[in-house]
């Protein structure tokens, strides 16, 4: 396979020092037990693959979009009794992200994007925080799994190892994939309180309380062909974002 220009992994120094990157679009996932048919890196394959095909459509319209290795761990705090779900605090995440960041407004690129795979991470504080330490590099942030309407694609809820999830793993990557009737149902339990229950008012979810197979959704109804539907959804419209972001002045982003 030709190396993709959009990749770093990928690249070379001959081809970046040509290149004046306008956006650096960055995965972040997470390590964590996915049911009993998705494997634990789940977020993360999921994550190479949106990002590897959004920065492809971006490319294919002029826009010079580079993709950085996913970091492969996320915040797992409600988590921590599951073996081998590998947790980063909130706080590391921020050291991370403001190293990224120094990097590069000492380069002069001037956009960066996180790319989020994972639901118990949240970068839109870290951003806040970072964006007034780094006035030259716009941040921003998004949830791939949110760039589509689920709705018109699966009908039961869900948010982890779920039949969104399940699907996309069907079309990336079939084989890491167990058979479905040695999954889970997903059934998860709910809070007491209502407020919680409702949504308007938050708690960290204590997931070995939650769910006994450690899947919120049930993935009966997932197939390949609605993961792929829901992924070319997706990554079209994480495309378009970052053409229009490239081109655009982050001094003049209202009108």
């Amino acid at each position: 396979m030709a190396p993709r220009p959009y990749i770093l992994a990928e690249t070379t120094w001959k081809t970046v020092r040509e290149a004046h990157y306008q956006v650096v679009l960055l995965p972040w996932g997470a390590t964590e037990a996915h049911n009993y048919h998705l494997p634990y890196a789940t977020d993360n394959i999921q994550n190479d693959y949106v990002a590897a095909e959004a920065a492809r459509k971006a490319w294919e319209q002029g826009a010079k979009v580079v993709v950085l290795p996913n970091i492969p761990f996320g915040v797992n705090t409600g988590q921590l009794d599951i073996t081998l779900d590998m947790n980063l605090n909130p706080s590391t995440q921020l050291a991370i992200v403001r190293d990224l960041v120094q990097v590069l407004a000492r380069q002069g690129i001037p956009k960066l994007v996180i790319l989020n795979g994972h639901g118990g991470n949240d970068f839109r504080q870290i951003l806040r925080e970072l964006q007034a330490e780094f006035p030259t590099v716009f941040l921003s942030t998004l949830n791939w799994f949110k760039a589509a309407d689920r709705s018109q694609y699966f009908t039961a809820p869900g948010d982890h190892a779920d039949a969104l999830e399940t699907s996309a793993m069907l079309h990336i990557a079939p084989t890491l994939v167990s058979p479905l009737a040695d999954a889970g149902s997903g059934a998860a339990k709910q809070f007491r309180i209502a407020a919680l229950r409702q949504g308007w008012a938050w708690a960290q979810r204590e997931w070995s309380k939650v769910t006994a197979d450690t899947g919120v959704g049930d993935p009966a109804e997932a197939t390949a062909e609605k993961g792929a539907a829901f992924l070319e959804a997706a990554t079209t419209n994480i495309g378009q974002f970052l053409v229009e972001l490239a081109a655009a002045d982050p001094q003049d982003l209202y009108e």
